[in-house]
């Protein structure tokens, strides 16, 4: 049996939440530019948590942007599909089954683009949700009225056009807009490149004041690991413990946060879904919950994988199955990252709550998360990562945190590569992994020579923005703990 409309009602399984009848009439109240994981993971999530409670009491109207892929699975199963919640939470094993119909349609930008400028027509239309990844908020100067926009923001730009044409420049049609994009101040980017292009078409001063006064761009954070479509054995079991099949089937962790900016009653009453689930906050800024994410979650994960590769574990899930890699996880985290970022907006319950939360998705047993897919952009990531966390930690102890120390060292060591053509590669345990790092020529290099390796990559400005070895005594003990790693 396959999932759809026709077949929902017939599905008998008690583990399952399914959607009542009146969850599938809701009238469209979001425009969504994106089918992937995430969103369908996540906000989606929520707005159906909503639906099931009878706050929100509005569908999704989503937007195919890009060639990739097609509607037929969307189309056959009447956009319904399951979302898997499992992993750990609390410390428990959790699994949860139900299946969302918070989509009402979904449409191709290309094909259909009249029917996308339509959905704004709808009086009950009030939200714009997109993920179109990072590379989607960008500028692109292109005709906006004689064809379709290729790009997110023009698309948008349209969008809003024709519905302040077809509301007559009403100031309470506006629309509330939130990009999820992993883009810091991603709204504040959407809405510059928005009126950029609307200087660019010429566009009345009239439609202009509404495009600033009449919507609200909102800065979001979101947060969930949705690895996407299941693997075939997993989609096997899943479809025998549940009694259907479903192409659509994608699986989240428990852990979820969608922090959106804003101080704008109107606008935290339109986002009323976010009273069905604390894994929402409205706050007026969301700098904390970046802060959180960025230090003790990403942070955490660039300081042990290098250090986790050399210990002989390939995913995160080992590491932590493993006692000593655990502790060293776990006083890394509440010894050291949450000493470093506890301030007047983070307090120390903060940080402890945010980082029980990750050693509860780092234990995710139904995840393999590689540690060298972790080590990506390896650099960069250390850079914006961990230098905060590192500086910090001295100005408030005095002294340096050892675990930060061996877990840097790592990541010099794992920085010493071969060249294999214009290809360099980190040699770990016998294994080679392809160093995708813009700075891993300028490692080859400072390896040449081993013992002034230390100081040449710390005192590295364009690595650090600064020079590492003015931090007393951190020199030293990376070589040290240099030494004791390649024992």
């Amino acid at each position: 049996m396959f999932l759809n409309k026709s077949n929902l009602y017939t599905i008998e399984c008690e583990t399952l939440r399914k959607p009542t009848v009146a969850m599938l009439h809701f009238p469209e109240k979001v425009l969504q530019f994106g089918t992937g994981v995430l969103l369908r993971g996540l906000p989606a999530y929520f707005i159906d948590q909503a639906n099931s409670k009878g706050i929100f009491k509005g569908r999704v109207v989503v937007v195919k942007s890009t060639s990739q892929g097609d509607l037929k699975s969307f189309i056959s199963q009447d956009n319904l599909y399951t979302l898997c919640v499992e992993g750990i939470q609390n410390g428990e094993i959790t699994q949860q089954y139900e299946i969302n119909a918070s989509i009402s349609r979904v449409l191709s930008a290309n094909e259909q683009w009249a029917e996308v400028l339509a959905t704004v027509e709808q009086e009950s239309l009030e939200i714009i949700i997109s993920n179109t990844t990072e590379v989607g908020i960008q500028k692109v100067s292109e005709p906006m009225f004689s064809q379709v926009p290729t790009s997110f923001p023009g698309k948008l730009l349209r969008l809003l056009h024709h519905r302040y044409t077809y509301f007559s420049g009403a100031l309470d049609k506006g629309m509330v807009i939130l990009p999820t994009e992993l883009i810091s101040n991603n709204a504040d980017m959407l809405k510059a490149i928005v009126l950029e292009l609307a200087a660019e078409e010429e566009l009345d001063d009239a439609f202009l004041s509404w495009l600033s006064e009449a919507n609200y761009f909102c800065n979001t954070l979101v947060d969930r690991i949705v690895p996407g479509k299941l693997s075939a054995l997993t989609q096997q079991d899943r479809a025998q413990k549940l009694g259907y099949n479903d192409s659509l089937m994608i699986m989240a962790e428990p852990f979820r946060l969608w922090a959106i900016e804003t101080s704008s009653p109107k606008v935290r009453s339109i986002l009323s879904f976010s009273q069905a689930d604390e894994g929402v906050k409205i706050v007026g800024d969301i700098h904390k919950f970046k802060e959180l994410k960025l230090r003790l979650l990403n942070g955490t994960h660039s300081l042990c994988c290098a250090y986790a590769l050399y210990n002989g574990f390939d995913t995160v899930r080992e590491a932590m199955e493993n006692a000593d890699f655990r502790a060293f996880i776990q006083t890394l985290m509440f010894e050291e990252i949450a000493v470093a970022i506890e301030s007047e907006e983070l307090s120390a319950q903060e940080c402890k709550e945010f980082a029980e939360s990750v050693i509860d998705r780092f234990s995710n047993p139904f995840l393999a998360h590689r540690w060298a897919s972790i080590t990506l952009n390896y650099s960069s990531k250390m850079h914006l990562r961990t230098v905060a966390i590192l500086k910090s930690y001295v100005a408030r102890k005095g002294s340096l945190p050892t675990k930060f120390v061996q877990g840097f060292a790592a990541y010099i060591q794992f920085m010493c590569s071969q060249k294999e053509g214009a290809n360099y590669f980190a040699v770990v345990r016998g294994n080679m992994i392809p160093l995708q790092d813009e700075q891993a020529a300028k490692f080859y290099n400072y390896w040449k020579s081993p013992a002034t390796v230390v100081t040449n990559v710390l005192g590295d400005s364009s690595l650090w923005g600064e020079d590492l070895t003015r931090i007393a005594g951190f020199v030293e003990a990376i070589e040290l703990a240099l030494k004791e790693f390649q024992k």
